[in-house]
């Protein structure tokens, strides 16, 4: 593929609105596929996504559709659903010899697998055309030229290199990786964790408690991580820390307001409704509490949020079972890969 052909952004929201804009300000042609045909109506009347990212105007070369066979043109597609829409729509998308990138972050709710499993089952297509895109990226910063980092992994290194090239841009640096569990897991599992830094914000806890939560959290995502045949230095990286620290700290995430407006008195319903968008962490939370049984793997600070996501149990109650939990070494486990 070459630089200037056309590629398809599956996905309007703001992480599909933000990629396309990253794409259409360097000149390379973008179909931007949305499913509501009036909301898509209005993006390429007015170019912008009112919704999402109401400051941003979209370059010229990005062009709203909501007709899904537009994008069998295209020798790229990037995937920017929510990850319980991943199946549905790759149902829809012939895989061809195109290259795919997968630029949404979670794990498949009921079955738990990650979605480039997903896609690779679905499209019926080998694992070497396919690339994950994740790191601490946040779509509303990214619009506004803020200094970015992220990941492209995959098993084919010209594949991860392709993409690392496409959307470099002077202010997205783009690093790649070969460790596609770690990447995808990190992505995911960072979610859940931020889900619990905002809880602890909400109950008015101060940065020890954060800290500890966060640096538990991590240790948590890198035993299961192994466990599951990643590489534990991978969560060190972007995907890992970077994207962890980053979305539990910010109040743009969608899954820091889900926890903090429990921690306020919302019921986990109630939470939801209030965002109006997507928190990918309260599925991932359930879906890798099932993963963390399957092989394994403890994880109490996960087990602690699913409990409060599921309505199990209060706030107060959880903490308490957290704090009072038998003592132990920090280096009780050891990294082995499966």
């Amino acid at each position: 593929m070459q630089m200037n052909e056309l590629v398809g952004v599956v996905g309007a929201g703001s992480w599909g609105t933000a990629l396309a804009w990253v794409l259409g300000q360097q000149g390379v042609p973008v179909r931007l596929w949305g499913r509501n045909r009036e909301a898509i109506a209005h993006l390429a009347h007015e170019r912008v996504n009112r919704r999402y990212l109401p400051d941003v105007h979209l370059p010229k070369s990005v062009q709203p559709t909501a007709d899904l066979d537009t994008l069998d043109e295209c020798p790229l597609l990037v995937l920017a659903v929510p990850s319980g829409a991943i199946r549905e729509v790759a149902s829809h998308l012939p895989a061809g010899e195109r290259l795919w990138v997968i630029a949404a972050k979670g794990l498949e709710p009921g079955t738990g697998k990650r979605l480039s499993e997903v896609v690779q089952e679905t499209a019926n297509m080998p694992l070497e055309r396919l690339v994950v895109l994740s790191g601490p990226n946040l779509a509303a910063e990214i619009v506004r030229g803020i200094p970015t980092a992220t990941v492209a992994a995959s098993i084919n290194a010209d594949a991860a290199e392709h993409v690392q090239q496409l959307f470099m841009t002077p202010t997205l640096r783009v690093y790649t990786n070969d460790d596609l569990i770690g990447v995808e897991l990190g992505g995911a599992l960072k979610n859940v964790y931020a889900i619990g830094a905002g809880v602890s914000d909400g109950l008015g806890f101060g940065d020890n408690t954060k800290g500890a939560l966060l640096t538990r959290g991590l240790a948590e995502m890198m035993r299961l991580g192994a466990a599951m045949g990643a590489c534990p230095e991978t969560f060190m990286g972007l995907t890992g820390v970077g994207d962890l620290f980053a979305t539990a700290a910010s109040r743009l995430s969608r899954n820091y307001r889900l926890g903090y407006a429990i921690a306020q008195g919302a019921s986990p319903e109630e939470a939801l409704q209030q965002l109006r968008q997507v928190a990918e962490g309260y599925p991932t939370t359930l879906a890798a509490e099932g993963l963390a049984h399957q092989y394994g793997v403890e994880m109490p600070l996960l087990n602690a949020i699913a409990s409060l996501l599921r309505g199990a149990c209060r706030v107060q109650d959880a903490l308490q079972s957290l704090m009072t939990r038998p003592p132990k070494g920090e280096r009780e486990f050891r990294f082995v890969k499966s």
